[in-house]
C-alpha cells in the first residue's frame, strides 16, 4: 500500500486517491476512470468488479475535529454523486436500470483505510 506524504491539501486528496486506486486493484477490481467530471460534480474512481460498475468516493480526514471521513460523505454529496454516475452512464449508452451499480467509499483516517461496499444507493 502506499504510504501518503503530500504537502497541501491538494495534493494530499490525489494521494489519497491513488492509494485507494492501488489498493482496489489489489482486491481485483479493475480502474475504468479516475476523476471523472461533469456539470453535476466529479466521481474519483470507477471501476468495475465482474459485472457491477463501482462509483467510488475517496475521502482523507487527518483532524478528526471535523467530523469522521465517512461522516464528510454528506446527502448532498451523495446526490451529486447519483447525478454524476447517471450522466456517465449516458454518456456511454449504458442503461441504468440494465447495469449493475454500486456506490462505494474509500476512507483514510486515523485507523488507515476502509473500504465501505454500498456505501449509499442510488435512491437519495
Amino acid at each position: 500500500m502506499r504510504v501518503l506524504i503530500a504537502t497541501t491539501a491538494t495534493s494530499a486528496g490525489a494521494e489519497a486517491e491513488h492509494a485507494a486506486a492501488d489498493f482496489l486493484k489489489q482486491q481485483g477490481l479493475v480502474l475504468l476512470e479516475q476523476n471523472f467530471r461533469s456539470r453535476y460534480g466529479e466521481i474519483d474512481l470507477i471501476l468495475r468488479q465482474g459485472k457491477t460498475l463501482v462509483f467510488v468516493e475517496v475521502r482523507l480526514r487527518s483532524n478528526p475535529n471535523f467530523g469522521s471521513a465517512a461522516e464528510s460523505i454528506t446527502y448532498a454529496k451523495q446526490r451529486k454523486l447519483v447525478r454524476t454516475a447517471q450522466f456517465f452512464l449516458a454518456e456511454r449508452g449504458m442503461n441504468q436500470q440494465a447495469c449493475s451499480c454500486r456506490f462505494d467509499a474509500v476512507l483514510f483516517g486515523g485507523a488507515g483505510i476502509s473500504w465501505i461496499q454500498n456505501a449509499f444507493d442510488a435512491r437519495v
